[in-house]
């Protein structure tokens, strides 16, 4: 990881057309502007961690869903056929 100290107004330049902005420092937070293209995607890494975390959470409670489904499918104990789940998309 590479570790810069930058002062309020100065900036660094990430690839082609990607310009991260040292706006102000309020106390122990920094506030940074973004100046990146409309086809670069910009999110907090948080947020972006915590939606990844609800998918895979999801994706598990489908599979358990499944696999207590499965235990009732014909010639089991349960007798029932397992009804269609909405796949996962890709």
């Amino acid at each position: 990881m590479l570790v810069l100290t930058r002062r309020p107004g100065q900036s660094i330049l990430v690839g082609d057309g990607i310009e991260l902005v040292v706006v102000r420092i309020e106390g122990d937070r920094v506030v940074l502007g973004v100046d990146a293209p409309r086809e670069v995607r910009v999110v907090r890494a948080e947020l972006l961690r915590a939606v990844e975390a609800e998918v895979h959470e999801a994706s598990s409670a489908r599979e358990r869903i499944r696999a207590l489904l499965g235990a009732g499918e014909e010639g089991s104990p349960g007798g029932r056929a397992q009804p269609d789940l909405p796949r996962d998309r890709p």
